[in-house]
């Protein structure tokens, strides 16, 4: 019994250990006392060194003193967007005047040419130029092109003094129809080079021919891909399309009856494709599959049509690849479907309101139509009837053919995957027809696009701000004047010139719009044409690349917090106003938000279907103050080897004069003061602010200078760098360490964008600062690809008349090592402390394995921890319970982010397509369908008519390349997304909380440190909660839409603006006109052995 009682005993000793174990370990206080004192500690020292490096203190005095002498301006939104407006209407009204000129040259010179037949005619051929051989001799079309590297042109070596022709490798270049049509476009050599002289600021200017050649200056050399295929061609771009015809409504209506299968479906496909090509954003569409019943590709648009945008024409494009075939062919009720669509849009007030098309893509037709279109479209046939019949066999041409000509349409024959570009392309030829008889020379301004056909574009996607990348052009119809043709209605091809939007955008100059202000100019359609949140590329592995649907971006996309669309709205229907909305903004690549008030003033651009807003914030961004101080003065300030200008800015047009391109901004600028250059244009006001700020900030480089030279302790080893910047786009930089031993080497350097004043933005550290209070630091870690260090950034002020305006922003860069010198011995108690008035542990200190000590930013993000890698990571994410008690307390506050640009992952890219495993006889069946199947692709694509021309098998191999890739899965699809940001509240400043987790509990204890924008988080570090709390991330979640949702946003029609112009009938019109069969036949048992031989395979596989 007595040894019962003692093994009770023992057990009960043993368990109360344990109990007062366990207590000690979740009881294991931090004095919230301490925590106080070191966060002191930290301000006091932080502060000490960033005023003393970067000089602040001096700044704030000078310009105390000249504000007796400034001028505090209230900028009026109104007045600036009148004025930018109208900056933008003269430039772009230049750009409409030169190509009027070469349109007017183009007609002239086609009036007065007779047709030659056999005409000879050597032209630079873009692709042949420069190609000498070992003797030294040039091939046919390929002479010596002089080439110079150029500047105004992205520093391509280009031709000033003449144009050259580039012709796609799939048209025959001795083509006399081509030979004749160069030989009268040599007419644009002299109007091309005029132009460039009247107006120095044009860049590309050219003449696409309907033959196919396209005619560019400045003279290049054209590059092939891979394969050595120019498969550029002109007839398929934007500008040209939109210029060759009014919107219009397109019903697509393809076969997949059973007899359509192989390659009749393939060529129908690509058919489908094509078309959808030739479409714009003023355009809209339908897609009808049909056999004994109709099929909509797209079940959503059921009944409807929708804009042919870049992203609906990609997504008809993915559903048509999947089409199968199947069933017999009717066709009648898929005309009546196709009429019914297109008339209940018309009496709606929908679609285009222009032109109205069917294309009925078939390999045959038996019904009787004639009372389809008795009852939908005779006799006005408002809707044109296009056709195109597939396959070799002709037995069904005629009545194929009487559909197109009874209905205003073409009737072509697509017998081969190459025929498909040329046939598609005469239904623009047809649809121009009202316009050129009518002589109607409607200018049209294309969408913003990204021109990845020059051969630098690759280096401009990695050196250029992303979404002054785009370009829009200006273009125009060329047609036939001549009598004898007139009802014919020829369409001659079409001249244009592009706009970089960049230069466009410089018109409303950054310095006037503040740190938080921006400009943007959106199309009739409400799409983005410039923007600087716009993101047209993503990352594709190491590549950047053009998005999907980096075209179509609708301002409500970008401006997301305009719930309501007023502002769209406003914008698309052309009007002039202004309007205030609260803004979530957010910097530093979307991590930290920023709550703002937005003055949005916006108008349109006459003549164009552009319209143009400006963003102005309530607060500092509307007050400006002007100084003047004497040219002297200012020019021996402003050539200090410490200042810089903002290169991307214009302080004086140096693209005007070609003599004037080799000066950077700085030359240009001091070389106008000094009157070496007085025909330069400068923008006087930012020079006057520039000088003003060079002679305000020249004691800095003294005062900096001094620092370094002190005989002293001279500068703490890790601090790096001192920096300020003005409005005026004036930056000052000393750097206190050699670039042999700075952490930080790209930190300033013309590589980091992010930190410098560019066209998009004004450096981040200088938008940090004007959302903090003056005076006081903001510090924020920086990873740069794995290094690492701190920047600390504060806003300086002027003041007069009651009213404060941000002057601009100073800091310093320093090292994490430096950092975590001062700080460990800043929290860390030494062993002689007085701790009898401490309740908890004491001595305490920060490097014990006992704690986990933290800097944390005022957006959640690790200034400084024990674990370097934790530096610059999101506090949620290397501690999510106590993050989550801070947002629960309130100390951290969630802000909702959005992003309408993302980049998901495809959940079908991974699908694995791999064939079960089967016997060798499988590897054999394989390569001999392979054989046959390449075989008849060969002889189907091939052209007898041809073979007399030695360039045909380059022309054939061209065709099969372009036409037979490999559809490829992107790994990556547009998406929207939602993500969390998180944003301090400063009036909670300070928290300490214990954090239950199993068996343990977790104290931690929270101080702001005063004068800054960080908190002090002190944790037990031995009480692990990651199994209770998961890290909280900042990664963005894809917002996924049901089925229903998807549809209505896919064929929502937003408000647009219709262009003004719509050509779509002329009495004069000849629509005998209509197509006929041209092409000469396979061998129909050729044809009929090969496919059966490949058959007969496909079954055995």
């Amino acid at each position: 019994m007595a040894g019962g009682t003692a093994g009770r005993g023992t057990l009960l000793w043993i368990l109360g250990f344990f109990w007062l174990w366990i207590t000690a370990q979740a009881q294991m206080k931090i004095p919230p006392e301490t925590v106080q004192q070191w966060a002191s500690g930290v301000s006091v020292k932080l502060r000490q060194v960033t005023v003393k490096y970067s000089g602040s203190l001096l700044l704030q005095k000078k310009l105390k003193d000249v504000e007796s002498i400034i001028k505090m301006v209230e900028l009026d939104g109104r007045d600036l967007v009148k004025d930018y407006s109208d900056e933008i209407e003269r430039m772009l009204g230049s750009k409409m005047k030169s190509v009027k000129r070469l349109a007017e040259s183009a007609e002239d010179a086609d009036l007065y040419h007779e047709f030659n037949a056999t005409l000879r005619f050597d032209y630079y051929n873009s692709m042949m130029i420069n190609s000498a051989d070992e003797d030294g001799n040039y091939p046919e079309l390929g002479g010596e092109f002089p080439l110079e590297e150029n500047e105004h042109f992205n520093n391509l070596p280009v031709n000033t003094q003449q144009s050259d022709i580039q012709v796609p490798t799939n048209v025959y270049n001795k083509d006399p129809n081509i030979l004749n049509a160069i030989y009268n476009s040599e007419a644009l050599n002299d109007v091309f080079i005029g132009n460039f002289q009247k107006d120095p600021t044009l860049t590309w200017q050219y003449f696409g021919s309907s033959t196919g050649f396209f005619r560019i200056y400045p003279g290049i050399k054209w590059t092939p891909d891979a394969n050595g295929v120019a498969a550029f061609d002109c007839r398929n771009r934007n500008w040209y399309i939109q210029a060759a015809t009014s919107p219009k409504d397109i019903i697509i209506m393809v076969d997949i009856s059973g007899s359509m299968k192989g390659l009749k479906m393939t060529i129908a496909k690509h058919t489908i494709n094509t078309i959808l090509d030739t479409l714009g954003e003023n355009d809209f569409v339908n897609v009808i599959a049909y056999t004994d019943y109709v099929r909509y590709v797209e079940p959503c648009f059921k009944g409807t049509l929708v804009q042919a945008d870049l992203d609906n024409r990609e997504h008809f494009k993915m559903l048509v690849d999947e089409l199968h075939v199947k069933g017999e062919a009717k066709i009648k009720k898929a005309m009546k479907e196709s009429f019914k669509i297109l008339n209940e849009a018309r009496a709606n007030g929908q679609g285009s309101m222009c032109n109205q098309a069917i294309m009925l893509i078939t390999d045959g037709a038996m019904e009787d139509f004639e009372s389809v279109f008795e009852e939908f479209n005779w006799p006005e046939r408002r809707v044109r009837v296009f056709t195109y019949l597939i396959g070799r066999e002709m037995t069904f041409a005629q009545n194929t053919k009487w559909i197109a000509c009874n209905n205003k349409g073409y009737y072509t024959h697509i017998s081969t995957l190459a025929d498909v570009q040329e046939n598609v392309m005469e239904y623009l030829h047809v649809l121009s027809r009202p316009m050129v008889i009518n002589h109607d020379h409607d200018i049209i301004w294309t969408e913003a696009y990204m021109d990845t056909v020059l051969p630098n574009s690759k280096e401009l996607f990695a050196t250029k701000a992303q979404s002054l990348l785009l370009m829009t052009s200006v273009a125009m119809p060329v047609f036939s004047k001549k009598k004898e043709t007139l009802s014919h209605g020829i369409l001659l091809g079409v001249v244009g010139s592009d706009i970089p939007l960049m230069e466009v955008m410089k018109l409303a100059p950054r310095y006037m719009l503040g740190a938080h202000g921006y400009a943007f100019l959106i199309t009739n359609n409400g799409y983005i044409l410039a923007h600087p949140d716009l993101r047209p590329l993503y990352k594709d592995g190491k590549k950047l690349k053009p998005k999907p649907n980096y075209n179509s971006v609708d301002l409500s996309e970008v401006e997301w917090e305009d719930t309501e669309e007023m502002l769209r709205t406003a914008m698309v229907k052309g009007e002039t106003g202004s309007l205030t909305l609260p803004f979530r903004a957010s910097v530093d690549k979307g991590k930290r938000p920023l709550y703002l008030v937005n003055d949005y003033f916006y108008t349109n651009i006459d003549e164009t279907p552009f319209s143009f807003g400006m963003v102005l914030t309530k607060g500092p961004g509307q007050l400006m103050f002007m100084g003047n101080v004497s040219v002297e003065e200012g020019l021996h300030d402003l050539t200090s080897p410490d200042l810089s200008i903002a290169s991307e800015w214009t302080y004086c047009e140096t693209d005007i004069d070609p003599h004037h391109r080799k000066y950077t901004q700085l030359q240009a600028v001091i070389r106008y003061l000094l009157g070496k250059e007085p025909d330069l244009e400068c923008d006087e006001v930012l020079l006057q602010q520039t000088l003003f700020d060079a002679v305000v900030t020249a004691p800095l480089e003294a005062y900096w200078s001094a620092l370094m030279l002190s005989d002293g302790d001279g500068v703490e080893t890790g601090i790096e760098t001192a920096f300020l910047g003005t409005r005026a786009g004036l930056m000052r930089i000393m750097r206190y360490a050699g670039v042999e031993t700075r952490v930080a080497k790209r930190f300033l350097t013309a590589s980091d964008k992010d930190n410098l004043f560019t066209v998009d933005h004004f450096p981040l550290w200088y938008r940090l600062a004007a959302e903090n209070t003056p005076g006081r630091f903001y510090y924020y870690a920086i990873n740069d690809k794995g290094v690492k260090y701190v920047v600390a950034t504060t806003a300086v002020t002027v003041a007069t008349e009651g009213k404060t305006a941000m002057a601009g922003a100073i800091g310093v860069q320093m090292s994490l090592d430096l950092l975590e010198k001062w700080f460990w011995d800043i929290t860390k108690q030494p062993n002689d402390t007085d701790c009898s008035s401490i309740e908890g542990v004491c001595p305490l200190s920060c490097e014990s394995i006992d704690l986990n000590c933290f800097l944390v930013d005022n957006n959640g993000f690790v200034l400084l921890s024990k674990e370097r890698a934790e530096v610059g990571r999101f506090f949620g994410e290397v501690d999510g319970s106590v993050m989550a008690s801070l947002i629960k307390m309130g100390m951290y506050k969630k802000v909702s982010l959005f992003d309408y640009q993302a980049m998901c992952k495809n959940s079908h890219h991974h699908a694995s397509s791999a064939r079960p495993l089967l016997s060798p006889f499988y590897g054999i069946v394989a390569l001999l369908r392979w054989i046959f199947s390449n075989a008849l692709m060969f002889l189907l694509d091939f052209n007898l008519c041809g073979l007399w021309h030695s360039d045909y098998f380059v022309d054939a191999k061209a065709g099969y390349h372009t036409s037979h890739k490999q559809k490829k899965v992107e790994a990556m699809l547009p998406c929207d997304t939602a993500y969390p940001g998180f944003m301090y509240d400063s009036s909670i400043r300070e928290t300490n909380s214990l954090i239950k987790c199993g068996r343990c509990q977790k104290m931690f204890v929270v101080q702001q440190v005063p004068d800054s924008n960080l908190v002090l988080v002190v944790t037990q570090a031995d009480c692990d909660c990651s199994r209770q709390y998961g890290p909280i991330r900042l990664e963005p979640k894809e917002i996924k839409y049901n089925a229903t949702v998807k549809c209505n946003r896919m064929k929502s029609q937003k408000v647009r603006r219709r262009p003004e112009s719509c050509h779509a009938y002329h009495p004069k019109e000849d629509a005998k006109d209509c197509g006929g069969a041209a092409a000469i036949s396979l061998s129909l048992s050729v044809f009929s052995a090969s496919l059966a031989f490949s058959l007969v395979l496909h079954r055995w596989t």
